[in-house]
């Protein structure tokens, strides 16, 4: 079977359905491999993994709690992305937007708690946005090439956040490298208050209001790539940068807008760490959640629809993995990072490896059926 392929003749099911649930597949069938040579039963470790992501309330919550964060920083790898930019700096940007969420907390905790709330989250998007600016401006005006200039300020905002956390916001009262807490009546509204008030018992969960902000960012998302001017002009940018120019469409206008917005939407992490979970600055909060969303962006096709369920697969993975480490005695928490490893690798570096010979053999498929 040949795996040349006519692409117009591919149904956008099978290239936006059908080829990620086959590299999944391929990616849990590796993933099982390395599990039954640590000498464990790849079976029951996905028992493990669907308890522990849906078996009890807590659990489940704990899952959506990662959801959220993966949530952010795929709809901002994605929205760089449709412009055809790398940016690989989520990590840095959600690091620099906590300073925006907690300032604003500080500052303006005199403020009604909702008027606070809105300031929080535009200074995470202040604040993200600018830590993206540099290295969009860098590639627009100086062809900087962007995936280089954003891992470098992820290194960058990790030591200015040290620095910073350790000399100079650092709560004084004690040695960790953290601030105050912001004001209780500032914290989030929690999943297990909700639940208190429709009479369900819930333990501690760190699942909160975030979560319903990162649902309404996925419709902002939507909205502005396929309903607006910008996101005509980023994605026209990002398809053909010399017919955009012909066109009459900047590259370098859009360069800085796609990663701005992608920078904000990575800062919106530091609302559900912040205000959320630590109710302050903690050192390293954003715990990799910026270079997995790349994975989560890739596996949902750059669309808000697709990075959900992503984000949710990633979400089972992180909760539903910590119950098999703490079962079984032979799968280390290194080994489920291996674990995700492959699943990025296979949606990402070899996301179009399969492609041709799948869509080759749906499109055979179909010829075959209208034929008939």
């Amino acid at each position: 079977m040949s795996s040349a392929v006519d692409k117009s003749k591919v149904p956008w099911w099978v290239s936006n359905l059908i080829v990620p649930i086959v590299n999944l597949i391929l990616a849990l069938l590796v993933s099982a491999l390395f599990i039954f040579i640590a000498g464990e039963n790849p079976i029951e470790a996905v028992k493990l993994i669907i308890y522990g992501s849906f078996g009890y309330i807590e659990g489940f919550a704990y899952t959506l709690y990662y959801t959220t964060n993966f949530i952010f920083t795929g709809l901002a790898f994605a929205v760089a992305f449709h412009c055809r930019l790398f940016n690989i700096g989520g990590e840095g940007q959600a690091y620099i937007g906590g300073l925006g969420v907690y300032f604003a907390a500080i500052h303006f905790s005199f403020l009604p708690v909702p008027i606070v709330w809105i300031l929080a989250i535009a200074g995470a998007i202040v604040f993200g946005g600018a830590w993206a600016f540099i290295p969009a401006y860098l590639q627009a005006k100086r062809g900087s090439h962007v995936v280089i200039t954003t891992i470098m300020f992820n290194f960058i905002a990790s030591s200015l956040m040290i620095y910073l956390l350790v000399d100079v916001i650092r709560d004084t009262n004690q040695m960790g490298p953290h601030t105050i807490a912001v004001a209780k009546e500032l914290w989030f509204p929690t999943f297990k208050e909700f639940g208190e008030l429709i009479g369900i018992k819930v333990r501690y969960s760190p699942l909160n209001l975030s979560f319903l902000l990162a649902i309404a960012a996925s419709v902002f998302v939507w909205f502005l790539v396929w309903r607006t001017k910008w996101g005509y002009e980023m994605r026209a940018v990002g398809h053909n940068t010399q017919a955009a120019i012909y066109a009459g469409i900047s590259p370098y206008k859009n360069i800085i807008i796609a990663m701005v917005i992608s920078g904000g939407l990575a800062g919106l992490l530091a609302i559900n760490e912040v205000l959320g979970v630590h109710h302050k600055i903690v050192s390293g909060f954003p715990a990799g959640y910026g270079f997995t969303g790349i994975a989560v962006a890739l596996m949902g096709r750059n669309h808000p629809i697709g990075i959900f369920p992503a984000a949710l697969l990633f979400g089972i993975l992180y909760q539903g993995g910590s119950e098999v480490t703490f079962d079984m005695p032979n799968i280390s928490r290194y080994m489920f990072v291996a674990v995700q490893g492959v699943i990025i690798l296979f949606s990402g570096a070899l996301e179009n490896l399969f492609r041709p010979q799948v869509e080759s053999f749906f499109v055979n498929k179909l010829n075959i059926r209208k034929k008939g």
